[in-house]
C-alpha cells in the first residue's frame, strides 16, 4: 500500500503539469485507476482469503492498465521521460509484489 501511496502521490504532482486536454482525459482515467488500484489493496489487505484473492486480482488487473495509460501518455509526451520512469518504476515494483501476494492466497484446488 506505501509504494502505491507513493507513487500516486508522484502522479498528483506530474499530472498538474499535464496539458489541459490531456489532463481531463487521459489524465483522469490514470488518477481513476490509481485511485481504483490503492481501493483494492486496502480492500484486500482486510478481507478474508477468499475475498483477498478476489481482490488482489483485480488491483493486479487495474495495475496494468495503469502501466499502460501510462506509457501512452509518455508516448503523446504527456509526461516527460523522468517523470514516467519515477510514477512507472514503483508501478513494476508493485507488480511483482501483488503477483507473489496472488499466490499465496490463491484458493486450493
Amino acid at each position: 500500500l506505501q509504494k502505491v501511496t507513493e507513487a500516486y502521490l508522484a502522479w498528483h504532482v506530474a499530472m498538474r503539469q499535464i496539458e489541459k486536454l490531456s489532463r481531463y482525459t487521459l489524465g483522469a482515467k490514470i488518477d481513476t485507476l490509481f485511485t481504483d488500484t490503492l481501493e483494492l489493496i486496502l480492500y484486500a489487505a482486510y478481507a478474508n482469503r477468499t475475498q483477498k484473492f478476489l481482490a488482489v486480482q483485480k488491483a493486479s488487473t487495474k495495475l496494468d492498465a495503469l502501466k499502460y495509460f501510462l506509457q501512452i501518455a509518455w508516448q503523446l509526451k504527456a509526461l516527460d521521460h523522468k517523470t514516467y520512469a519515477r510514477i512507472s518504476a514503483p508501478l513494476e515494483e508493485i507488480g511483482k509484489m501483488l503477483g507473489g501476494w496472488l499466490k499465496h492466497v490463491e484458493p486450493e484446488k
